[in-house]
């Protein structure tokens, strides 16, 4: 599905502003840019939700104790995964904002960059989901 949306969204661009290889890299490197600025305000949440999941698991027994029910073992492992979902997505973006290459030239470069960004969209949004999943209890 990422690849069909890529491509749809890649025609489009390149269709949209001509033939000159300068305005197609710019459609790209816009298209690009803008879904990175979709996906980067969701860092501070996956921050919020990193701290919140390290006061759930520093406070389990109290939580027990008001939750009789509930399993602190199955809860340390998913919110552990968690944590480690949410760094991973932020980690992801940091790598590739480092090795972003906004000057490029590159057409063949803008693709690629545009495909990663979109995939890295799908993985923050799947991760953010989780995480309202597995939090909206605490």
């Amino acid at each position: 599905m990422n690849k069909i949306a890529f491509m749809a969204i890649a025609s489009l661009a390149i269709a949209a502003c001509g033939t000159t290889g300068t305005n197609n890299v710019k459609v790209l490197q816009d298209s690009t840019i803008k879904i990175h600025d979709e996906i980067m305000p969701q860092i501070a949440h996956f921050d919020r939700d990193a701290v919140k999941i390290d006061s759930i698991l520093n406070n389990l027994k109290t939580l027990k104790a008001a939750k009789a029910d509930l399993d602190t073992t199955a809860t340390k492992k998913d919110l552990g995964i968690l944590k480690a979902n949410l760094e991973s997505a932020t980690d992801h973006m940091m790598d590739w904002m480092k090795a972003y290459k906004p000057d490029s030239t590159d057409i063949k470069y803008f693709e690629v960059e545009l495909q990663k960004v979109s995939d890295m969209k799908k993985i923050f949004d799947t991760v953010s989901k989780e995480s309202q999943e597995k939090l909206k209890n605490f």
